[in-house]
C-alpha cells in the first residue's frame, strides 16, 4: 500500500468520525431548539387561551375571534380542551373535529406539563396547565390542555437532516479533494526521488543530484554517501586486483628462474625471498582492498574501547620494555566508521610507538568539528624531516635493524585517504615521532 494511499485512508476514516459527531451535535442541538421553541409556542397558546376563557354556571364558553386560527379549522394540528376535574372537556375547539387525539389531561392547580404521547402512529405533544377557576362563591377545577401533532416537526426535522448531511458530505468529498492535492504536493519530492533511484539505477545518472525539502535532505545525503562509498569500493578492489597482478609479476620470474637454474642453495634463498616478498605483496593489497571507507551513518564504534584492547595486547607482546603510556581521551570520542579500519590504525601506529619508545607514550583522541582526532607521540629517535615522505611508501623501513616489513604506515595512509582524512608526522614533546590522524 502506498504512502499517499495509506494517508487518504486514515484521513478518511477520521473525517467520517468528525464529521458523524458533528452531525449527531448538530441534529441534537437543532431538535432541542425546535422543542424548546415548539414549548413557547404551545405555552403562549395556552396563556392566551386562558386569558380568553369565560366560565359561567360551570360553563366554559371563548370568543372564536381571540383563538388562534388553526383552533378553528378541523384538524388543523393544534388542538385545545378545558376538561374539568374529572377529564370531562368542558369546551374543545373546532379543530378537534375528526382527528384521533389524546384523551384530555387533569392537573391540580397551580401545576403544568409537557407530555408527549403517541395515538396510532401519529405522535403529540401537550402542554397542560391546572388551575382553579373562582365562580361567584365557588371554585371551579379547570385543565387546560393545547396540543399539537409533530407531523409538521417531523417534516422540518427530516428536512434539516437531509440539509444537514448534504452538506456535510459535500463539505467532506471537498476536504478529501483538496487534501489529496495537497498530498500530491506535499509528497513530490518522494516521488521525484524515487524516480532519481531508478535513474541511477539504470546507470544514467551518478548520485541524487535535485535539491530536496530538510525533512528529507539527510535521506537523499545518506544515499548519496553509500553511492559514492559503493564507487570507492568498487575503485579499492579494482586497483587492489590490478597492483597485485602487477607487483607479483616480477617475483613469479624469479621464482620461475630460480627453478630453471637449479642454482641450490642460493636458488633457496632468493626462492624464500620471493615468497616472503609475495606474502607481503598480497597482504598489503587485500588490506586495501578490504579499507571500508568514510561512513557518516551506521555504528559508531567507542575509540576507548578499541584503544584499550589494542594497548593490552601490546603490554603483553613488549612486557620486556617498561613503557609508560598516558592517555589523554575525551569522554564519548566516537569514530563514525569499520572498527576494523581503526583497529588496522591504531594497531600499526601503537605498534611503531611501542618499538620505538625507550619510556613514555602519549595518545591523545576527541572529536572536533564532526572528526575523530588521535595523535601518538613518544620519547624515541624521532623521524627527520626528509624521512617522512619516504616511510609512507610501502616496503620502506626507518630503520632496517628493526624487524618488519615496511608496509604499516602505508596501510595507514591508505586507510586515511579512503576516509577523506589526514596524516602527519612531526616531533614529539621529547623529540620523539608524533603521527596526528585526522579520519
Amino acid at each position: 500500500m502506498s504512502l499517499n494511499l495509506r494517508i487518504i485512508l486514515s484521513a478518511t476514516l477520521v473525517l467520517a468520525i468528525f464529521i458523524s459527531m458533528t452531525a449527531v451535535t448538530l441534529e441534537r442541538a437543532f431538535v432541542e431548539s425546535s422543542e424548546s421553541a415548539l414549548r413557547d409556542k404551545l405555552t403562549s397558546q395556552l396563556y392566551a387561551l386562558m386569558a380568553a376563557a369565560d366560565v359561567a354556571d360551570d360553563a366554559v364558553t371563548m370568543p372564536s375571534s381571540e383563538l388562534d386560527a388553526l383552533l378553528g379549522v378541523p384538524s388543523s394540528g393544534v388542538y385545545a380542551y378545558v376538561a374539568d376535574q374529572h377529564g370531562n372537556a368542558m369546551w374543545s375547539s373546532s379543530s378537534v373535529l375528526g382527528a384521533k387525539l389524546p384523551l384530555p389531561t387533569t392537573l391540580p392547580s397551580g401545576e403544568q406539563r409537557f407530555i408527549k404521547t403517541v395515538v396510532g402512529d401519529v405522535e403529540f405533544y401537550s402542554f397542560v396547565y391546572g388551575v382553579s377557576w373562582a365562580t361567584g362563591n365557588t371554585e371551579l377545577a379547570l385543565s387546560f390542555n393545547i396540543i399539537t401533532d409533530l407531523q409538521s416537526f417531523d417534516r422540518q426535522l427530516t428536512e434539516y437532516r437531509t440539509t444537514l448531511l448534504t452538506w456535510l458530505v459535500a463539505m467532506a468529498l471537498l476536504l478529501l479533494v483538496t487534501q489529496a492535492l495537497i498530498l500530491r504536493w506535499g509528497l513530490s519530492p518522494l516521488r521525484k526521488v524515487g524516480r532519481e533511484l531508478s535513474l541511477i539505477e539504470n546507470g544514467k545518472q551518478q548520485k541524487i543530484e535535485e535539491e530536496y525539502p530538510q525533512e528529507i535532505e539527510r535521506l537523499t545525503d545518506n544515499i548519496n554517501i553509500l553511492l559514492q562509498q559503493e564507487r570507492e569500493q568498487k575503485t579499492r578492489y579494482r586497483n587492489a586486483l590490478g597492483d597485485l597482478a602487477h607487483s607479483l609479476k616480477t617475483p613469479l620470474a624469479v621464482l620461475q628462474n630460480a627453478l630453471a637454474g637449479h642454482g641450490g642453495n642460493q636458488s633457496k634463498d632468493s626462492m624464500q625471498q620471493q615468497i616472503v616478498r609475495m606474502n607481503s605483496i598480497v597482504e598489503y593489497q587485500l588490506q586495501r582492498a578490504a579499507t571500508a571507507g568514510a561512513a557518516s551513518i551506521g555504528k559508531s564504534v567507542d575509540v576507548c574501547s578499541v584503544i584499550e584492547r589494542i594497548l593490552e595486547s601490546l603490554h603483553k607482546v613488549h612486557q620486556d620494555k617498561s613503557i609508560n603510556v598516558m592517555l589523554d581521551i575525551e569522554r564519548d570520542t566516537v569514530f563514525k566508521g569499520d572498527e576494523g579500519d581503526l583497529m588496522e590504525v591504531l594497531g600499526n601506529l601503537f605498534e611503531n610507538a611501542f618499538k620505538w619508545a625507550q619510556q613514555a607514550i602519549e595518545i591523545k583522541a576527541c572529536n572536533e568539528d564532526g572528526k575523530c582526532h588521535i595523535s601518538v607521540a613518544d620519547d624515541g629517535p624521532g623521524v627527520a624531516e626528509y624521512e617522512v615522505y619516504n616511510i609512507l611508501k610501502r616496503g620502506v623501513r626507518a630503520d632496517e635493524s628493526i624487524a618488519g616489513h615496511g608496509i604499516g604506515l602505508s596501510i595507514v595512509q591508505n586507510i586515511v585517504d579512503a576516509y577523506h582524512g589526514s596524516l602527519k608526522i612531526s616531533r614529539s614533546q621529547w623529540n620523539g615521532a608524533e603521527v596526528h590522524v585526522v579520519l
